[in-house]
């Protein structure tokens, strides 16, 4: 098996990488291991110069880095040069998170000694990463991991490869300059076939994945059958709800942002817009003008809004679901069809009168389609907003305290955001329930989830 680049704008093979053989494998699974014990006995401030030299270089890299990105799954270079920034970010607000994080806490004394609790490392890590934000995805799992004492085996997406290579060269030089091994952190081109027999190997400490949830039962039941950690980041149906009192215009401006980051493709895209009867109107209107007016075009060019989607796969399983939305009852009220030509576009579609049933109202939607659904009540938009198996993020749009605090304390999701749209900052954690995932990452409880918290005792 190869991993295959395809550039989406132009529909042409980039190239083919090989996927490691078994005794690649075991080479890159032996020297993470041993790198690793090494790595855990040094002391949080010795671990961070690393990541430091990365958020650098990461500045240094951005064009390249960007280019990359734009060239395999079609992000904007603009929205590219973004995601690289918001890497060093990452990497730059580590420096300080990462030991407040995990520096020991004193619990009590008595009158016989201390107790306190200490978060060391768990081993070697294996990352299931995705394609739509391969340096963002993938780096909020190893920074804290290194920080934290780990090793991580990175598994890139199979159709950015070219991504996964210049993020580890960076890594590796960044470990060159300070003195450390490269193979806590390589990339690990393996085969999705070789994941379940990788989770039972007894060097793999714990697992994370962030894909779809087919994958996400998987890795976790495979994580299972061995007693193994495992975070989950999987997909999202989020609700952004528009109540009567909310500044329409603003919702409606910040509802194009919220839908379309990234060309609809990521799991914190505003996916369902629920919106109060007595604005509805006024909402739609905006709403429809503002994505029609979206630019969709080559991706290097900075007058472009939207790129193409990452794969045909991916474009051709979107038109599917509007298709069958709208054959279900839904109106198409703006654009709606594939266009001709070159690429795996889709156009920023809106649709309304979605039967519940239908796949634009149950199922994730990746990509720039927005069905919007007119409600009577705060309780109906609760309700619709709860309907799905996602609980990942939501967003609520409202001028009363009252009913802002009654969705926050109400929304089934991981994150709730009042008059803003949905976005993950290495401060906080992201992360969700019910189908959406389990554990969290970023803040600080991402730096804790790959640790053993080990209660200590000291008697006199």
């Amino acid at each position: 098996m190869s991993f295959r680049a395809t550039n989406p704008f132009s529909a042409t093979l980039i190239a083919n990488h090989d996927a490691l053989d078994a005794s690649g494998i075991e080479q890159a699974l032996e020297n993470a291991t041993q790198a690793q014990r090494e790595w855990k006995m040094r002391s949080i401030e010795q671990r961070l110069p690393v990541v430091e030299r990365m958020g650098v270089l990461l500045r240094e890299r951005r064009e390249t880095l960007a280019l990359q990105c734009t060239l395999e799954m079609g992000k904007p270079l603009s929205a590219a040069r973004s995601e690289v920034d918001k890497c060093a970010t990452l990497c730059e607000r580590a420096l300080q998170l990462g030991p407040r994080a995990l520096a020991p806490e004193r619990i009590t004394e008595d009158s016989l000694g201390a107790w306190r609790v200490e978060y060391q490392a768990l081993g070697v890590l294996l990352a299931v990463m995705p394609w739509n934000f391969p340096y963002w995805q993938a780096m909020r799992v190893i920074v804290p991991n290194l920080i934290a004492g780990n090793a991580v085996l990175h598994k890139p997406a199979g159709s950015v490869p070219g991504c996964a290579q210049l993020l580890h060269a960076l890594i590796a030089d960044a470990a060159a300059d300070t003195d450390v091994s490269p193979a806590l952190a390589p990339l690990f081109l393996v085969k999705s076939d070789d994941i379940e027999q990788l989770i039972a190997d007894p060097r793999i400490a714990a697992v994370t994945l962030t894909g779809s949830e087919g994958a996400g039962k998987a890795v976790a039941t495979a994580a299972g059958a061995h007693l193994k950690k495992v975070v989950l980041e999987l997909g999202g149906s989020d609700p952004f709800i528009v109540l009567a009192d909310a500044d329409v215009d603003r919702a409606a401006r910040a509802a194009v942002t919220g839908r379309t980051v990234n060309g609809g493709q990521s799991c914190i895209a505003a996916k369902r817009f629920i919106v109060s009867d007595q604005v509805y109107d006024r909402f739609l209107h905006v709403f429809s003008d503002a994505m029609t007016s979206l630019h969709l075009g080559d991706p290097r060019d900075p007058r472009t809004d939207i790129g193409p989607l990452a794969t045909q796969d991916m474009r051709d399983s979107l038109a599917k679901q509007v298709e069958q939305t709208v054959s279900a009852g839904a109106t198409v009220h703006a654009q709606g069809k594939v266009p001709e030509g070159p690429g795996y576009f889709y156009p920023p579609t809106v649709l309304t009168n979605v039967p519940r049933n239908s796949p634009a109202a149950t199922d994730e939607l990746f990509g720039p389609v927005a069905p919007v659904f007119r409600v009577s009540s705060t309780d109906e938009a609760l309700t619709l907003a709860n309907a799905t198996n996602f609980g990942l993020g939501s967003s609520v749009w409202t001028r009363d305290p009252d009913q802002a605090a009654r969705f926050v304390a109400g929304l089934e999701a991981g994150m709730v955001f009042v008059n803003e749209v949905v976005v993950s900052d290495p401060r906080v954690p992201f992360g969700g329930i019910k189908q959406s995932g389990m554990g969290r990452e970023l803040g600080t409880r991402g730096f804790r989830e790959f640790t053993n918290v080990k209660t200590v005792r000291v008697a006199e």
